[in-house]
This record gives C-alpha cells, structure tokens and sequence, in this order.
C-alpha cells in the first residue's frame, strides 16, 4: 500500500493518475483482516487506485477520534464506523456525503438502509456481517431428543422442561460476564416491534415504556422464568462467556441466549461449534410472526471533506458487491448474512450463520433497538443479572430499566423526557 505524505484528509490524483484513498478503521483483528481481504482485492481490479488503512483504537477513545476528525475536516477519504443509533451522533447531514439514489447503494438490501440514514438520506454501506442476538441452541441435543425449534416461547419452555428430564442444563446463563444476561431483552425486539410497530419511535419521544409495554417487559419475564423453573446451569452467577460457549458446544447446555458472534472464534480449538450449533431467534407469542433480532454490521460512510470522491465512492460501491463478501469470507468466518444482494454464504459457513441467512430470506428480522434508537441505559446488565437470579421481580426490573434510561435521554437532550 502506498504511505501518504499529506496530512489532511486524502491526497490530489498524483502524476501518472494514481489516487491514493485513505481508509480509517478500528483496531479490532476482524476488521483489519476484513479491511486487508477487501483492499487486496479492490487493488487488484482497480491498479489506478491505492488505499493506504490506518486504525483507531475501539470504544469511546476512537469515537473521540473519529469525531474531531471530522469536525476538524482532517477525517480519512473513507471510513468505517458504527450503524445505526451511533451514526446519528455524527451529524451526517452535515459531515457526510450523501449517497441517497447513488449507485453505490445499488446491492445494499433495502432494510439494511435505516441504520445508515437520517432524515430521508442514506450516507454508508455494510461492512462485514449481521450477527443474530437469540438463542444458540445445540442440534445434538435436539436430535437426540427428537425435538423441534420453537416459534412460541411455550413450546421453548416445554422443550426445556423434556432436556431438563435428560439431565441436561436447559439454559446456559453466564452471569459473571454481566454483559451476557441481557440477551433475553434485547433479543427481544423482534417480538416487541411486532407487537407494537411504532415502539422505537414513542420509546425514544419518551411515549413508551418499558413497564408500561406487555410486549416489551417480556423479555424481563423471560429471564424469570427460565430461572424460576430451574432450568439454569450449576453455578450460573460465577460463569463466564467462554465457559458457556464451551458448555453449549460440548453438549452440557442445550440453549445460550446469545450473539452468534461468539462462535467463529471457536472454530479452530472445537470445529464442531461450527456444525453443531445452531441459532434461532427468541421465540413470542404467536407462530406465525416468528422472527428474529439482528444486529447490523458497522458502515463505510465518505466525509465531506475527501478530495477524491469518485474514487472512494467506487471503493463504496465495491465495499457493497458479491466479490467483496467472497473476499472477506476467504479471511474471515462470517458470524452470520452479508447485507448484500447476491453476496452468499461459503458452503463452510457456520451452521448459526445459515440459520439467520433463512430468517433474513423470509424478511423475519428486525434490527435491535440500539440500532433504532439512542436510548439505552447503562445499567441494563445489572439489571437483568437481577432479574435472572431471582432476586428483581421482572416488572420491577422493567420500571428500573426505564429509570436508568430517563437519565440517558436527558443527557443527549431529547424531546419528551
């Protein structure tokens, strides 16, 4: 890759008319890999055009980064950078270049769009996968017992009642890495937008509540049941992630409430997680509307700022095709579907990943509130850790929950709190 010697945020066509782009991205192992697949093959096809890729360090120390850059108009020719609720932050409309009706846009699938828009303007493309937040399930398990995938949340819980009776953990909570006690909830929102069409929005006006939702407080039900039934593992409260991933590959757990993320790193130390794994979305009320809740992949978006706008955008535009998903998916195991039409999952993909492909393919999918909504409060996790263990009663946690989320959206100042 060809260094830069300007500073600012891209470099003029040089004399023999090479472009050089500059391609920001996090220092996470997946997205360099990911960013180099992609890149390598970019130059491959397009020798006019070289990209030099710079990280920045994840979390708030690289939001901050990302901020000044563009405020300071020294921000990267192209960059990538969180979809979804985080993207508003951003101002797009006005740091941005607006990609509404480009063909750029062209293969990105239609209910991708949301979390890169504001307004009625689309600014990113997808970079990598979506991964599934539900429940991994071990297909061992279900195949000795002769069970089926549930699409209500009774037929889940009579599924746990019969590998409970084999003497088999039916749910694997992990409560030590507190983080993980909260997919019940925000694996939920399929079920909730279903329920209630117009929840993330009367949510984010402080119209809607919590506790104040049926549908919404499910998922803190949820977690009460599970625990009221005994159907957790041994020593729930002092487990951690990894030791519920491996209890679920090795058969010890039937069901994990989790992001289907944690599995490819597994692959290498235990192959079978990668075929005896499965994933389903966390089932409601009612079978004919099972679905599942998604969490989109982060976004490429171009600053205002690039001097070299059609190169970018045709780096955009490859970003978003079928040769670009290969690429990545020869480096990188995808944890679930490309958001790309015509991208297609390499036949050695993860069984979780197929799984969530067909909820996607049938349109059962929504994207979870935190991609739909900037209200999330920082105390969910300790929270449903309460929940979970027996000690909150859900509706309590549900009107908790709202409590710790009043603080969130006065401090980003919206309307309605």
């Amino acid at each position: 890759m060809t260094a830069l010697t300007s500073c600012g945020s891209g470099s003029e066509p040089a004399a023999d008319g090479t472009v050089t782009l500059k391609f920001l991205i996090d220092n996470g192992q997946g997205a360099v890999d990911s960013a180099k697949a992609m890149t390598t093959a970019f130059m491959q096809a397009n020798p006019k055009i070289k990209i030099d890729t710079e990280t920045r360090p994840a979390g708030s120390e690289g939001d901050n980064i990302v901020k000044t850059k563009l405020s300071t108009g020294d921000m990267d020719d192209v960059f990538l950078y969180n979809s979804g609720s985080l993207l508003q932050a951003l101002n797009p409309s006005q740091t941005l270049v607006d990609l509404t009706g480009d063909p750029v846009l062209q293969n990105v699938q239609k209910d991708y769009l949301p979390v890169v828009t504001q307004g009625d303007h689309a600014f990113g493309v997808p970079f990598g996968t979506a991964m599934g937040g539900g429940i991994l399930y071990n297909r061992k398990i279900y195949e000795k017992l002769g069970l089926q995938v549930p699409k209500t949340w009774d037929e889940f819980m009579a599924n746990n009642a019969k590998i409970k009776a084999a003497g088999i953990s039916p749910v694997v909570s992990t409560f030590k890495d507190t983080w993980t006690s909260q997919l019940f909830v925000l694996g939920d929102f399929y079920n909730v937008q279903a329920a209630v069409p117009n929840f993330a929005a009367d949510y984010t006006a402080g119209k809607a509540k919590f506790a104040t939702t049926p549908a919404a407080t499910a998922g803190f039900q949820h977690l009460a049941d599970v625990h009221a039934k005994g159907y957790l593992n041994e020593g729930f409260g002092s487990a951690t992630a990894d030791q519920g991933m491996k209890m679920l590959v090795e058969g010890k757990g039937a069901h994990y409430p989790m992001l289907s993320a944690q599995l490819p790193p597994l692959v290498a130390s235990m192959p079978q997680a990668a075929t005896d794994v499965g994933f389903f979305g966390i089932p409601g009320t009612d079978p004919a509307k099972n679905g599942a809740t998604l969490w989109e992949p982060s976004a490429v978006y171009i600053p205002k700022s690039t001097k070299n706008l059609d190169a970018a955008k045709k780096f955009l535009a490859f970003i978003a095709s079928p040769a670009a998903a290969d690429a990545v998916s020869k480096a990188v195991q995808p944890s679930g579907p490309y958001r790309i039409t015509g991208a297609k999952l390499p036949d050695n993909a993860i069984q979780a990943a197929k799984d969530l492909q067909a909820y996607i393919d049938r349109g059962a999918t929504a994207p979870a509130l935190e991609f739909v909504s900037p209200v999330k409060g920082p105390s969910l996790e300790q929270i449903t850790v309460a929940v979970g263990s027996g000690l909150t009663p859900p509706a309590e946690g549900a009107a908790q929950y709202d409590k710790d989320v009043e603080k969130q959206a006065k401090q980003l100042g919206l309307a309605g709190w």
